[in-house]
């Protein structure tokens, strides 16, 4: 269950008419008091969005904002995604960075908890936060204006990787913003107020907007589906698990304990060539089927793969370079917790190009250490991945997403206090 508690009193300045002169320059307000913790779904495949509340208004659930770890990792996951990169402003440095994370975490704190941010000139849109969340990460470029001392060894852009055709457009940044909810109109407004109050340290480098199904429209814990039609995120380990905590977050000593790293690749699809693959082509190249998901040696979508079946001829079943091979932990040694929503998008092309789509993932990818856990499946798939023929890397970006905070702290607080 979720929590749906009674939104507490805030003290301190509040109101839609409040100045944010004060917050700025004379330390954080104090900001909205919300529960401790909350129950997660521990379905399988993560995560279908959370039950609806007693009262039947979807619209009325919310999670909490401060805790250890930062709501949006490990929450069930929402329906819609809004990533957003920033490039901090020339004359920003560590003491700005303070000042924007002070406001950035009262604004979050507030808005996920379904009441206005401060001098909000839209409130009525904070009433329903809908499941929203916010989560705050950190490029190389924040690291730069504080400490490079304190920069983790991983925090860097990813190696170049054959398969990659990177655009300036979806790669980088030095702040993320992910800003996820059930519906869209809190999420707008979240992100609107999230780069009114940036503008004055950071201006906006890309966003990216994905989706799944909508909130109800399949059991919650059933595994989503990519626009390739293919059951995608699959073996996940499973939320408020013990192996959930060893795969993300990060236990060394210093600013990140108890923060995750983010891994964000744009991944576009081919639909057109798509198209001309038949369903056994189509299964061959993830090594599952399309209908349920199982493994080509099992029946059901939680059956482990086989990899040592043959078939008839001597050939291995589960091709040696399918997708689902080659990602394997038993294959590349190492683990992530994986989260795709999809994309689409009016179709960029010539006069008289049939293309009719601009369509793919945006695959978000979440490990203690990107270095020891994301690189070595990602060169695994550059080597040989047979849905490399449908798929193009465009944009790639990673982040440190530093530990939650309590109330009265700040996102960031470890490292820029």
């Amino acid at each position: 269950m979720t929590d749906t508690r009674p939104v507490p009193e805030k003290s301190g300045p509040t109101g839609r008419g409040a100045s944010r002169r004060g917050f700025l320059f004379g330390g954080a307000a104090a900001g909205i008091g919300v529960a401790a913790g909350v129950a997660l779904d521990r379905t399988p495949a993560l995560a279908g969005p959370p039950v609806a509340d007693s009262s039947g208004v979807n619209g009325a659930r919310s999670f909490p904002f401060y805790g250890a770890h930062q709501a949006g990792v490990e929450t069930p996951v929402a329906a819609y995604v809004t990533y957003l990169a920033l490039d901090l402003h020339a004359e920003v440095d560590a003491e700005g960075l303070r000042r924007l994370m002070r406001l950035w975490t009262d604004d979050a704190a507030r808005l996920t908890a379904g009441t206005p941010a401060l001098a909000d000139t839209e409130p009525q849109l904070a009433e329903a936060p809908a499941g929203l969340t916010v989560t705050f990460g950190f490029g190389p470029g924040v690291l730069d204006r504080v400490d490079t001392a304190k920069r983790p060894s991983w925090l860097k852009p990813l190696p170049e990787f054959t398969i990659d055709k990177l655009q300036e457009e979806w790669t980088g940044g030095d702040l993320l913003v992910v800003v996820s909810a059930d519906d869209q109109v809190p999420m707008a407004h979240a992100t609107r107020m999230i780069l009114k109050d940036g503008r004055g340290f950071a201006a906006l480098r890309w966003r990216q907007d994905g989706f799944r199904r909508a909130y109800g429209s399949q059991p919650g814990g059933t595994t989503m589906r990519n626009l390739f039609g293919q059951i995608d995120g699959t073996a996940n380990p499973l939320l408020g698990t013990e192996d959930f905590a060893g795969v993300v977050w990060c236990d060394e000593p210093g600013w990140m304990a108890g923060g995750t790293s983010f891994v964000l690749r744009r991944i576009g699809f081919n639909m057109e060539t798509w198209d001309e693959v038949d369903t056994v082509g189509r299964e061959n190249s993830i090594g599952r089927t399309v209908d349920t998901g199982a493994p080509l040696t099992g029946t059901q979508e939680s059956d482990d793969p086989d990899f040592d079946a043959q078939g008839p001829h001597g050939f291995p079943v589960i091709s040696d370079v399918a997708h689902m091979r080659r990602a394997h932990h038993n294959f590349t040694g190492a683990q992530i917790f994986r989260r795709g929503y999809n994309y689409d998008l009016t179709p960029v092309s010539d006069a008289g190009d049939a293309t009719i789509s601009n369509t793919g993932l945006l695959f978000g990818s979440y490990q203690a250490d990107v270095d020891a856990q994301y690189v070595p499946i990602q060169r695994s798939l550059d080597e040989a991945d047979l849905l490399n023929v449908w798929t193009i890397p465009i944009g790639s970006a990673v982040f440190a997403i530093p530990p939650g905070c309590a109330e009265g702290e700040y996102i960031g607080h470890r490292l820029l206090g």
